[in-house]
């Protein structure tokens, strides 16, 4: 992992996971209504993604997925003022991923197709096209983590309602990010595993080869 994918995640776990929660329990602390902490305390993540989306003056399908969905559980969030109510905009969240996800089986190229050229250069994006014109397996593994990170977030869906429904206010928030970045880290381990075996098996790498490395050439059937 370099030095900016370090820096990434560390921005993304601050911006998503510490600052909306030191925020709650901080303004919960101060005596602020639970709806106005959860309110106040779920703005990072969309400014932060408003401002990304700024800096770089363009934005592909999965940024404005993401600033569309924050947007909605924004607006949402002012005109209920239920905290029960307010809690289940992130099954909200996770069912609208879910349905994004699932839906680009049926388009030009899957979701983990999709995201994971986010990580690498033109000569990377180059290799990976290549590989989706020429291989079926390839195409068929791609479509599988897309299905398995699609239904993932229908588990998590589930999960965060009955934590909604059923648990204190004020320990939600905190379950709530253990369970779906627990979840999300148990993703991305079985997409890891998986893509090793596919490259075990198949000479080429699922996710992406190494930067600075030879393309490689596909083991893996043509269609």
């Amino acid at each position: 992992m370099d030095r900016q994918t370090r820096r990434t995640l560390a921005a993304s776990i601050a911006v998503n996971i510490v600052f909306p929660l030191g925020a709650y329990y901080l303004l919960r602390a101060q005596g602020a209504a639970q709806w106005l902490a959860l309110l106040l305390s779920g703005a990072a993540p969309a400014v932060r993604a408003a401002y990304t989306l700024a800096v770089r003056r363009r934005a592909d399908g999965f940024d404005l997925f993401v600033v569309s969905m924050l947007a909605l559980s924004a607006g949402t969030s002012l005109i209920s003022g239920e905290p029960r109510v307010m809690l289940l905009k992130n099954v909200a969240l996770s069912l609208g991923l879910a349905v994004w996800i699932l839906g680009t089986l049926y388009a030009p190229r899957p979701f983990v197709f999709q995201f994971s050229r986010r990580w690498h250069g033109e000569a990377a994006r180059a290799e990976r096209d290549r590989l989706w014109a020429e291989s079926a397996e390839f195409r068929r593994a791609l479509r599988r983590v897309t299905m398995l990170w699609g239904g993932a977030q229908l588990v998590d869906a589930a999960l965060s309602t009955l934590t909604a429904l059923t648990l204190p206010v004020d320990a939600v928030p905190a379950i709530e990010k253990v369970q779906s970045y627990g979840l999300l880290g148990l993703l991305a381990a079985a997409t890891l595993l998986y893509g090793r075996r596919f490259r075990a098996r198949h000479g080429v790498s699922l996710i992406g080869y190494r930067r600075g490395a030879a393309a490689p050439e596909p083991a893996v059937s043509g269609a």
